[in-house]
Parts: C-alpha cells; structure tokens; sequence
C-alpha cells in the first residue's frame, strides 16, 4: 500500500493498493472518512493506475463535494442524542447533563470531545443492551456477549457464538433505529442469513421494520460526519 496525491486544489490523498484478486482498476471514495482508494491487479503498472485516477478527477472531486459537512465535536456544536440536536455548553459538576436542549459539559474545553463520546457510549450501552435483552427474550435465544465498536461498514453483527456487536454511533440516531438495529442483530440468533424467514422473524419480534431500515440506508451515513479527535 503507498500514497500518492492528484495535483489540484486542494491536492487528493490517493491510497494505491495491489490485489490478487481483482481484474480491473477500480476506485472507491468512501462517504464516511473521503479516502480515495485505487485498487490495482497484480501486473498493472502503477502509472496506469495514477494515470486513470487523473482522468477521473471530476468524478472523484465531484464525490467528495457529496459527502455530509463534517462535524469536529466542541463547545458551541451541536451533537446528536437519540435523534435530537443538542448545543454542546459549558457545564458544571463531574458528569455530562442534558438540559433544556443543551449537552451540558463540565472541565476543560480541550477534553470536551473525549467528554461527549464517553457520554453518548454510555447510553449506547445501556439502550442497546436492553434493547437486545428484550428482543432475545421475544424470540426465545440468548446471546453470549455485546460489544460496542466505531465500526463503518456495518451497524452491527452477530457472531456464530451468539456474540452481539453494534455501532455506538446508533445512539445519534432515532431512538427507533437503534431498536430496529437491535432487532435485526437478535434475530441473527436464530436465522444466520438474511432468507424470508430471517425477515420474517425481525418482524415477529420487532414489527415493520421497513421505515427504520430506510433511514438507516438514507440518513446513515450522517452519524459518521462527527469527529471527537480519535
């Protein structure tokens, strides 16, 4: 893997890898972080590549002009909480307060990202655990584990042990997302596939679904655009 950069204003980072397995160039802007990835065939010399990255520069600046304005998470932002947009203030005390639309944070500013993503892990914990405790009771299964993760490919999974993982960034989202992800993991527990009748079961435990899985492939990648400095 080596990085290589398209001349411009401002210049691209372009990450150029190689791959056994692929047959042709191909390039990939990722919505959530805008790395520009080229993934070259083994034998394709590498000035092919950083030429077809130049002809593509329209395309790839035109992606990136796309992607959902970033958010560097500080006082005076707003944050998500379960789907409401909170100003991030100056607080008192040890621990992190909501109050009249506020994020009420306490200590120094240049702790307040690591504050607020504490904060919103914390109630990603406690509303996704007992989201999948209530979810695996209805469908009669348990699960092993839950861990949370910052994952960008997928909102959750569930392992062939029944171990549970989700995206803490759920907790920015409808409080009803969240519980739809849930569902959609737990039933994972007893239908490792996405058949009809896997379908059949998240709606069984958790009713239609089909509201919440739209927002999820419309608005989702909106909960990737805060950034708390990690």
């Amino acid at each position: 893997m080596s990085q290589h950069f398209l001349p411009g204003s401002p210049p691209i980072p372009v990450v150029l890898r190689r791959s056994a397995r692929a047959r042709r160039i191909s390039l990939r802007v990722s919505r959530l972080d805008g790395r520009v990835s080229l993934t070259l065939p083994q034998g394709v010399p590498e000035r092919e590549g950083l030429s077809f990255v130049r002809e593509k520069e329209t395309w790839i600046r035109g992606q990136l002009a796309q992607r959902p304005e970033q958010v560097v998470v500080s006082l005076g932002q707003e944050i998500l909480v379960e789907g409401r947009p909170l100003l991030i203030a100056p607080g008192t005390g040890r621990s992190v307060q909501v109050d009249a639309g506020r994020l009420l944070v306490p200590g120094q500013a240049d702790r307040v990202p690591a504050r607020v993503q504490g904060f919103l892990k914390q109630i990603a914990r406690d509303r996704l655990a007992a989201a999948s405790d209530r979810y695996a009771e209805r469908l009669g299964r348990g699960y092993s584990r839950m861990t949370l993760r910052d994952t960008r490919s997928r909102w959750g999974s569930c392992s062939s042990n029944g171990a549970l993982m989700y995206s803490w960034r759920l907790v920015m989202a409808p409080a009803t997302v969240l519980e739809y992800v849930a569902a959609h993991e737990v039933a994972h527990l007893a239908e490792m596939n996405h058949s009809p009748a896997f379908w059949a079961r998240v709606e069984d435990i958790h009713g239609p679904y089909q509201e919440q899985r739209a927002w999820l492939r419309q608005k989702g990648e909106t909960l990737h655009r805060f950034r708390f400095g990690d």
